[in-house]
């Protein structure tokens, strides 16, 4: 457990203390504040946590964490002078976001408290009775008509074990097998009969955390009861328990016909119970597989399954489980849930993390996209040189991404909180250059009358100092720069004492290297000390499998630049993208993207192939060989773009279409639908 220190008892140091009272895992030290009246000391007391006047009167050897919330820079500063290295002191700009976010976390309570009480309500609606335990056996929620059924106040049920209240259930079987059961007759010991449905509860890692049952007073309609033997009597039993789901539920039989579905799921999916009705599973299919059908071939559950579903292509997750009465496959039921208010809390959690990183650091690991094998081997190497010291040598063409690598090995290491310096080696003259990254002593430069400079390896001392484009370094600059990698320090101009500096060195380049050296215009011995720890970072048209994610990222970018609130890009906008060599690379995927969204309406949020400028479809793409004549409409070279692909990668894995999906990364259903649309069967 680590120990923290509260430096202001204001709101914000308030704020702080109570999240911190909650924690496990990090324990409040002291308060300290100069008034004694301040709201967290009054906190603190309560607590028992030890208060003061000065900081100074705790130990600081003791001491882990600092937060420093009150504003002023000569306290920060004597922080940083009286706390050793080893603590962690957070300025106060960090610690009023964490207040934000916690302002914003009790906002996300309320309103889920309030999603509660609304679906509370629903369920105590229902005419059956519901009733559902933990993985101890004990109640954990029990609706107003099981209670009525049970003949028990509330109080008296939440909480107790399973079997003091049913003796006869079999819900902890259910949880032990995770099974389902369906219409099992039940006699409760008022000696009220029931018909249960008994069904696991399991997470969205497919684990079983409970079970449920969901049951009905039978006592007055046994002889009918006994005589439902046949699915279209269980179905109209059924309808009556799922139609007052707020899930979309579908249901169908044994043969993968539809035979119900309930409200909400003709509100998410935009289809009418004719459209599903006595049609095969696949008729609500827009992209993806039937897993009703799945279900049925392997009988076991399906779940967590992505697909899009409609005439809209809604996003949703499935979960399917087969039906099975008497050991005999009677169907399956699926429930699907929207994902696209998950989607929009995620895409504002990324935003949120983007902001608070930018107080920090400019970029970290978290900003470089890409899944890709190529992309994976370089953030791999990049992310073993940020726990080392090590001189890192970053090669790669023009807009690849190498600043941006950079500062992810910064912001990964041990010199974070210290500066990160960027020298452009191309943009400076060699006089400027020199002075500029050594300094100079007063009266060493005619041009300069008076005063010195420090020089930028100074300036990032005990940080990271990064020089692009270093192959574009004069030979004297060169020997310069050797001595501060092999002795640690540097020399001004016009000085003569040798100033230590401790400085991680990151340097990049897009020039042959080893072709310089053959031609003598870069030092072999510096060569050797940068070249300790290479790394090259692939061109984006050997790695176009991750353009997917590369917009995503860049589109948050641009959001936050230009105020936008641009969130999807359509499929043919990024075939269009995958089809285009970017001899640019990410740089200049960004400049069409913002290209793009500049001439997009404001409030537009989806991003199409007409928003792509037009000069990128124009010519023969000379890596793929696929032609694009532009006088044609837009929509015939789409699709004349989209059978070229095809006949290339079907004939690339010698008619294999399993493979060819998989290359394409659409599903085999996909694949098979676009080769016929395109006469290619």
């Amino acid at each position: 457990m680590q120990n923290v220190l509260i430096i202001g008892g204001g709101g914000g140091g308030t704020a702080i203390l109570r999240l911190l009272l909650e924690s496990d895992y990090l324990h409040v030290s002291g308060v300290a504040d100069i008034r004694d009246d301040a709201p967290a000391i009054g906190i603190a007391l309560k607590n028992g946590v030890e208060t003061s006047r000065d900081f100074r009167s705790f130990d600081s050897t003791q001491i882990d964490i600092v937060f420093d919330v009150t504003g002023n820079k000569q306290v920060h500063g004597q922080l940083t002078r009286h706390f050793s290295e080893q603590t962690v002191i957070i300025p106060g700009s960090i610690a009023n976001v964490l207040v934000r976010l916690l302002h914003e976390k009790e906002h996300y309570i309320t309103r889920f408290s309030e999603e509660g009480h609304k679906q509370r309500i629903i369920f105590d609606s229902i005419e059956e009775g519901m009733v559902g335990i933990d993985r101890h056996g004990e109640v954990m929620f029990v609706n107003r008509s099981a209670l009525r059924m049970l003949g028990v106040d509330e109080e008296d049920a939440m909480g107790r074990a399973i079997h003091d209240l049913i003796p006869s259930s079999e819900l902890p079987r259910i949880f032990e097998t995770g099974k389902p059961e369906l219409n099992r007759e039940l006699e409760l010991q008022n000696k009220l009969k029931i018909v249960a449905s008994r069904f696991p509860m399991i997470d969205e890692h497919g684990e079983t955390i409970g079970a449920f049952s969901v049951f009905k007073d039978i006592s007055d309609i046994m002889a009918l009861a006994e005589e439902i033997t046949d699915l279209k009597e269980i179905q109209t039993m059924l309808e009556a328990i799922i139609s007052s789901s707020d899930d979309a539920i579908s249901v169908v039989d044994e043969d993968g016909m539809g035979i119900l579905v309930n409200p909400a799921y003709t509100r998410l999916t935009g289809l009418e119970m004719e459209d599903v009705l006595g049609k095969p599973a696949t008729a609500d299919i827009s992209e993806g597989e039937s897993m009703h059908l799945k279900a049925l071939q392997t009988r076991k559950p399906v779940r967590g399954v992505n697909l899009k579903v409609g005439p809209a292509n809604r996003e949703v997750i499935v979960n399917v489980a087969p039906i099975i009465v008497d050991d005999r496959l009677k169907g399956s039921v699926g429930v699907i849930h929207d994902t696209t208010e998950i989607h929009s809390l995620m895409k504002e959690l990324d935003r949120a993390r983007s902001i608070i990183r930018t107080l920090e650091t400019k970029y970290t690991f978290e900003d470089i996209a890409g899944d890709s094998a190529e992309a994976q081997l370089s953030l791999q190497q990049a992310k073993l040189a940020a726990e080392t010291h090590v001189t890192v040598l970053l090669r790669g063409e023009s807009g690849t991404g190498k600043e941006l690598f950079a500062h992810a090995i910064h912001s990964a290491s041990e010199r974070k909180f210290d500066k990160f310096v960027r020298v452009n080696c191309a943009a400076l003259s060699e006089e400027s250059l020199e002075s500029e990254l050594f300094g100079y002593e007063e009266g060493a430069l005619q041009d300069v009358r008076t005063g010195e400079k420090k020089g930028m390896f100074e300036e990032a001392n005990n940080g990271s100092i990064f020089l692009d484009e270093i192959g574009e370094l004069s030979a004297h600059v060169q020997s310069k720069l050797l001595r501060v990698l092999q002795e640690h320090e540097t020399v001004r101009i016009g000085g003569t004492k040798p100033i230590p500096v401790n400085v991680r060195v990151i340097a990049s380049t897009n020039a042959n290297m080893e072709k310089a050296l053959l031609e003598g215009r870069f030092r072999e011995d510096l060569y050797y000390r940068l070249n300790r720890m290479p790394i090259l970072i692939p061109p984006l048209r050997s790695r176009k499998q991750d353009i997917p994610s590369m917009v995503n990222r860049l589109l948050m970018k641009l959001n936050q630049e230009y105020g936008r609130n641009v969130v999807e890009v359509t499929d043919k906008a990024l075939q269009l993208l995958r089809v285009y060599d970017w001899p640019g690379n990410v740089r200049e995927l960004e400049n069409v993207l913002s290209r793009a969204m500049i001439f997009m309406n404001v409030n537009d949020s989806m991003l199409t192939e007409e928003h792509i400028p037009k000069n990128m479809l124009q010519g023969q793409n000379s890596r793929n060989g696929l032609l694009v004549e532009p006088t044609l409409p837009l929509q015939e070279q789409m699709d004349s773009l989209e059978r070229s692909i095809l006949q290339q990668a079907i004939k690339q894995h010698d008619g294999n279409k399993s493979r060819t999906a998989k290359q394409l990364q659409i599903s085999l259903r996909t694949l098979y639908y676009k080769l016929e649309k395109y006469g290619l069967m």
